[in-house]
């Protein structure tokens, strides 16, 4: 066990028994405890399986690659409309993950089948880059290196947010206000 997820899980409020549950379950499938983008995480053989997510309105197991269980009892879910590769499951007590224990951990097995055997995620290609983001990278060369530096993740957010602007004026005000972030090498949400 590792003591930041210990005092994290110290000081987690509301869900603390839902995360502690969660942690139990992980453990008994022989994952490795670890502590990633302030969150408990769970690796087979220094791959990340799952991490353990509380929000607002619910507590979540999300799976990095649960794009490829087969989730027989429909209960993962998109984190978002863009999301290609990671899926939750969502709890509100810790009384629901006691009840899904046995589909959790078989989940959790499938993940690590899926580690195992090399099986990966086919991730589409990147999305076109907008016309006005290509003008402000001639015109500025600096930025063209600073975002090619940056995570494909990091530049598919990007390319997600400036094409998602139906006007050209819109693109041109959403890429200007993000020059700097860009610049410095952070993400949308960093």
């Amino acid at each position: 066990m590792n003591t930041k997820v210990d005092a994290y899980v110290a000081q987690s409020g509301k869900w603390r028994e839902v995360i502690e549950q969660l942690r139990t379950v992980a453990l008994d499938c022989g994952l490795d405890e670890e502590f990633k983008w302030g969150k408990p995480c769970y690796a087979f053989e220094g791959t990340n399986i799952v991490v353990i997510q509380g929000f607002k309105a619910y507590c979540a197991l999300l799976f990095m690659k649960g794009y490829l269980l087969s989730d027989p009892e429909n209960v993962l879910l998109k984190t978002g409309e863009n999301t290609k590769v990671g899926r939750q499951m969502r709890f509100e007590t810790a009384d629901d993950v006691v009840a899904l224990e046995p589909i959790l951990k078989a989940y959790i097995r499938e993940a690590i089948a899926a580690e195992k055997s090399g099986l990966k995620v086919e991730i589409d290609k990147m999305r076109p880059v907008p016309q006005e983001l290509l003008d402000k990278l001639d015109e500025m060369p600096a930025l063209g290196k600073a975002f090619n530096a940056l995570t494909p993740g990091r530049q598919r957010a990007y390319l997600i947010y400036f094409s998602g602007a139906k006007q050209p004026a819109t693109r041109i005000q959403r890429i200007e206000k993000c020059v700097q972030r860009i610049l410095h090498g952070k993400g949308m949400n960093d």
